[in-house]
Order: structure tokens, then C-alpha cells, then sequence
């Protein structure tokens, strides 16, 4: 099924007028991976050959991957943290332990010095000191060898060290002194390693706490602009990014906020402008149509004259078209509601239109809505399968959801993905006489209706995504409620 669109005609029942439909125009559009739920057998059998197909190994990565800014900021303010932390521990710890080493050390020579004046005086050994004491390290003995006063620390067992000192005497002798790292000493180190460990801890800790703070507030901020912009792209016109967010803090949250707003603001009008312009060349030129099919009405009977009607015609459906796209991309439009028999509604239409077209209403219900809007979708929709699909063209009538399917080769990949637009008819070549406005006008109607219209295609079980389609359906999901806002887009 090409894309392709109805014309005005079409609400008519002229089958001939819309034959020449292209579809186009913003709606709801649904990929082969992204489908909703029919009811039905076809959009079942979909649906099992969507859950065959795998994501691509990088994809499912990205998702396991993929974390809140709140985290990735906590966890990065808790690394920061903790390698701070353990930098610090290991400068206080060090410093602590060669201050007590310093410290011991110079007790040490001051006890040696005592011992030395107490022997050379008294002839006694004090303090524990002893002569020539053959434990004596090898380097502090060399050092006293040279006639120095000198302290050494050792390696001693259980990670205290051995703290000697050393110097000589005028007899030649050695007189040394050997102590080892107190268990007081070693204690006070051991606490002061917890007390690290504590400190080093509660830092990271406070530090993730205060990351899942700030970077909670941050992606409130951005989640809620987010939000809004996507408001703003399906066309709601009374939201701000900025009052959005909230708050009264001029961040750079803030910044980017406005900026979309002016972004916004700017586009909003630079399509206004365009509306308008497209609206007058349409007005202007029913004048001059008019007049034309006037004309062609006196022309001798002949097929000359037959293809200047049905041309003249043409271009008048075009300027009709054109003209209703403008007021449905002016939000201005408002549905006139009726209660209607959804199914006897459709059935009787569809007659109207083809008696060949095959109708079944699965589940009766009555609702509220536009019927001129309502037959005007519904036109359109038929005319673009009949146009650019292939028979049979089928309708099922469900609750308050109305599909249409063709089995053609379904609808192409630029209108799944981006939805139907103006003047764009899906195809290489525009030899087929559409413009590409059917199915623009019927998302148009269907935003008013307060309604959603989506397109899919339809592949054979087990196929492929990429495989070539058996046939497309376009599906219309009309309220529950009567709508309260004509003019608000659709949503999904």
C-alpha cells in the first residue's frame, strides 16, 4: 500500500474523485517493532513475530547501562570522595606514624647519652644499654664505626619496629641501646587507622547522599522539560518549558528552558505565517476554479472536454484540500457531537462508498463524536486503500475502534516512521495524481475528534521486520468521552 491520499470528494462516494488520493499529514504512526494490541487474528499474529525479534546485542548493553543522571552524578561525587579520602588517609596516617618515630627515636639518643655519661662516670650500664652488642645492625654499626652518634629503626616481628641507638666510647667500645615499638604506640596507630577508615566511609557516603540530592532536583528539572517539549512537538500551544520546570533558581536548567521556549515560539510562528500564506493562495484561487469548471461546462460534449472537467475538478478538490488542511493546522476547529451507533454508522457509510468493501462489526457501540468528521476519516481512509492497495479492502468495527486493512504492500517506511505530511506522496514519481493530503485531513479530523489514528503494516508470521508487508491497516481509536477541546492534537 503506497501512501496516497483521498480528496474532498470522498465524502461524496464518488469512487472515481478518489481515486486520485495520496496520504499525508501528522498523525499517530506505529513501526512494525512498536505496535499496539488489535484484537483481532491479524494484529495477534503480528505482534508474536515482533516478540521473535531480538534487539541487537549493543542495544540491550546501552539499556543495562543506561542510569539516571542522579546516579551517575551520586556515583561520581562518591569516587571523587573516596579517592580524596583514601589520599588523605594515607598522608595523615604516615605523617602520624613518622611523627611517633621521630619522637622515639630522639627519646632514644637522649637515653643513650645518659647511659653513656652514667657508665663513663660510674662504670654501670643503665637504661638497658649494652656493650658491643652483637645484634647490632649492620648499617648503624658502620656508622658508629666512623666515630658517629647515630639511631636506627628495624623491622621487628608482629610489624613493630625495633628502634635503636648507638655511639661510641673513648675505650673503644660500643654502647647501644634497643627498644622495641611500644603496644601503646601500635594501639594509638590502630585507632587512628579506624578513626580513617570511619572518616573515609561517612565522607563517601555523605557525598553519594548529597549527589542523589542535587542530582534529583536536576533531573526533576530536565525530566519535567522534557516533558513539556514533548507537549510542545504534538502541538500544545499553552505549555512553557520554563513554567514547567518550575522553580526560581537561574541555572543552566533554566537557560536551556527559555531558549526552548524561544525556539518554540519562533517556529510556532514562522508556521502561523505559512498557514496563512497557504490559506490565502487557496482562497484566492477558488475564484478562478470556479469560474474554469464554469467555463468547461460550455465547452461541445467530446473527450477534450471531459478531461478539462475532470482536470478543472481536480484542481478544485486541491484548493478545497489545501483550505481545510490550513483550518485543522489552525487549532480553530471545533467537533459539532452527535450520539451515533458506531457500527450501523460505519456499515452504512461504507455502502455508500463501495459496496464491495467488506464490513464487519464485531461489537456494537454508541458514541459521541462529529459525524461529518467522522465520515470525512473514514473517506479518506477508504479511498487511499482502494487507491494505493490492493482488494480486498476489509473493515472491522470494534467497541469504539474502527480499522481499515488492505492487502496491498503496505505503507511506506517514511510514513511509519515520521507520519503522513502535506504533498508528500511516498513515491518516486507523483504520475499518480495524488498530493499527498488524505490522509493529512484525516489525522486532522481525528485530532478534533478528540480521536487517535494510527498506521502499521502487516507482515507474515515469522517475518522478518524488514520483510516486505501483506497489507496495511490504518486503526482508529475514537474516545470514551466526548471531547472537551476540538482543537488539541492527538496523543499517544
Amino acid at each position: 500500500m503506497s501512501s496516497g491520499c483521498a480528496p474532498r470528494s470522498a465524502r461524496t462516494g464518488s469512487r472515481r474523485s478518489a481515486a486520485s488520493a495520496t496520504n499525508c499529514g501528522p498523525s499517530v504512526t506505529e513501526t512494525e517493532q512498536h505496535r499496539e494490541k488489535d484484537r483481532d487474528k491479524e494484529p495477534r499474529r503480528e505482534g508474536a513475530a515482533a516478540g521473535r525479534a531480538r534487539p541487537p546485542l549493543r542495544e540491550r548493553l546501552r539499556s543495562v547501562f543506561r542510569t539516571g543522571l542522579r546516579w551517575k552524578l551520586s556515583a561520581a561525587i562518591a569516587l571523587v570522595g573516596a579517592l580524596v579520602a583514601i589520599a588523605l588517609s594515607l598522608v595523615v596516617h604516615n605523617a602520624a606514624q613518622l611523627s611517633m618515630l621521630d619522637s622515639a627515636r630522639d627519646v632514644q639518643d637522649q637515653r643513650v647519652q645518659f647511659a653513656q655519661r652514667i657508665y663513663e662516670t660510674t662504670g654501670r650500664l643503665q637504661f638497658g644499654a649494652t656493650l658491643d652488642d652483637p645484634g647490632l645492625p649492620k648499617a648503624l654499626r658502620e656508622r658508629v664505626a666512623r666515630n658517629r652518634r647515630a639511631t636506627y629503626i628495624a623491622s621487628g616481628p608482629e610489624g613493630r619496629p625495633d628502634i635503636w641507638a648507638a655511639l661510641p666510647l673513648s675505650n673503644g667500645h660500643v654502647l647501644s641501646l634497643h627498644t622495641r615499638w611500644s603496644t601503646r604506640k601500635q594501639r594509638i596507630m590502630q585507632d587512628l587507622d579506624q578513626a580513617l577508615v570511619i572518616g573515609s566511609i561517612a565522607v563517601v557516603l555523605g557525598g553519594s547522599a548529597l549527589g542523589v540530592l542535587i542530582g534529583g532536583q536536576l533531573s526533576r528539572r530536565l525530566r519535567k522539560a522534557a516533558a513539556a517539549a514533548r507537549e510542545v512537538a504534538r502541538g500544545r500551544r499553552d505549555v512553557q518549558v520554563r513554567q514547567a520546570i518550575g522553580g526560581i533558581v537561574r541555572d543552566e536548567t533554566d537557560d536551556l528552558a527559555r531558549a526552548v521556549d524561544a525556539m518554540a515560539d519562533a517556529l510556532r510562528q514562522r508556521l502561523e505565517a505559512e498557514r496563512r500564506v497557504t490559506a490565502d493562495i487557496a482562497h484566492e484561487l477558488r475564484t478562478p476554479v470556479t469560474g474554469l469548471l464554469t467555463a468547461a461546462e460550455l465547452l461541445p460534449p467530446g473527450r477534450p472536454t471531459e478531461l478539462v472537467k475532470d482536470r478543472a475538478q481536480l484542481l478544485r478538490t486541491l484548493v478545497e484540500d489545501v483550505l481545510e488542511v490550513a483550518r485543522l493546522d489552525s487549532a480553530a476547529e471545533r467537533a459539532e457531537l452527535q450520539e451515533l451507533m458506531l457500527g450501523e454508522f460505519v456499515e452504512r457509510r461504507v455502502r455508500t462508498f463501495d459496496a464491495g468493501i467488506s464490513v464487519r462489526v464485531l461489537r456494537e457501540s454508541e458514541v459521541v463524536t462529529d459525524p461529518r468528521r467522522l465520515e470525512r476519516i473514514l473517506g479518506n481512509l477508504l479511498a487511499n486503500a482502494a487507491r494505493h492497495g490492493q482488494g480486498p479492502v476489509e473493515v472491522t468495527v470494534e467497541g469504539r475502534v474502527v480499522r481499515v486493512r488492505d492487502h496491498g504492500s503496505g505503507f511506506p517506511a517514511e510514513l511509519l516512521a515520521q507520519g503522513p505530511s502535506r504533498f508528500r506522496t511516498g513515491s518516486a514519481d507523483r504520475s499518480g495524481g495524488g498530493h499527498g493530503l488524505g490522509l493529512t485531513i484525516a489525522a486532522g479530523q481525528a485530532r478534533v475528534l478528540g480521536a487517535r489514528l494510527t498506521f502499521r503494516n502487516l507482515l507474515p508470521p515469522g517475518a522478518a521486520p524488514d520483510s516486505p508487508a501483506e497489507g496495511a491497516v490504518a486503526v482508529l481509536w475514537l474516545p470514551e468521552h466526548a471531547p472537551t477541546d476540538g482543537g488539541a492534537p492527538d496523543t499517544v
